[in-house]
């Protein structure tokens, strides 16, 4: 699976729910065109789908393994582009 999948799931389901909508439209595209998604938006999304309930209706509707697919990809990402904190 790669990103733009991983989030054109998030935005297939999230119609109810307009920011998120929105923030996952705009993640798609930037997708679509080959651009970078900043993780800060990307880890607001998966973040927010899990509050709005999402994941149980990605995990009903494409099954655990496919759901556990979109979420290693996004959180991959989000990891890559983390800066990482000195102590």
């Amino acid at each position: 699976m790669n990103l733009t999948i991983a989030t054109r799931m998030i935005l297939a389901e999230s119609a109810a729910f307009p920011k998120l909508m929105r923030v996952a439209r705009d993640a798609y595209d930037k997708f679509t065109a080959g651009q970078q998604v900043d993780h800060r938006t990307l880890s607001w999304m998966v973040r927010e789908a899990s509050r709005k309930g999402l994941y149980g209706v990605l995990i009903q509707k494409h099954g655990a393994g496919v759901f556990d697919d979109m979420i290693t990809v996004l959180c991959r990402e989000i990891d890559r582009q983390a800066p990482v904190l000195s102590r």
